[in-house]
């Protein structure tokens, strides 16, 4: 993937994830629009379910509960802020550490014993949210 089209992924992403979360603080009470294809097509949470409740719980300052809703939420608040500041920065600069600091976590990741406890979070807490009744 080239530099280009990963900081288009990442800003396009970012502002997706912002318009929903603006979305869901200021209309969730009327509406039960959910994204989730395989909670709409199971009825079971998937590993990721619950994560812009999670978000909303971590920007309105509340830590322990929004990592009990889904730990991932602190990850994609954390991401969704920094993300599009850090590629600016390096527009604007003409560098590439954002790049660079993605291609060397997608090379962390894939290494067998980091990648297996990863995914075995990933499933714990996706046992988890089911457990949760998300």
């Amino acid at each position: 993937m080239t530099k280009n089209k990963l900081y288009a992924i990442v800003y396009i992403a970012c502002f997706l994830g912002l318009a929903y979360l603006f979305y869901k603080i200021n209309y969730s009470e009327s509406s039960h629009l959910t994204v989730c294809i395989i909670k709409n097509v199971t009825g079971y949470a998937c590993p990721s379910c619950g994560t812009t409740r999670a978000v909303q719980l971590f920007l309105q300052g509340e830590i322990a509960a929004s990592v009990l809703m889904n730990p991932f939420g602190i990850l994609v608040a954390i991401l969704m802020i920094i993300s599009p500041i850090w590629i600016l920065f390096d527009v604007i600069t003409k560098k590439g550490t954002f790049f660079f600091w993605y291609k060397k976590t997608e090379e962390i990741i894939r290494i067998k014993w980091i990648a297996i406890p990863l995914i075995l979070l990933v499933i714990l807490n996706w046992i988890w949210n089911i457990y949760k009744g998300l």
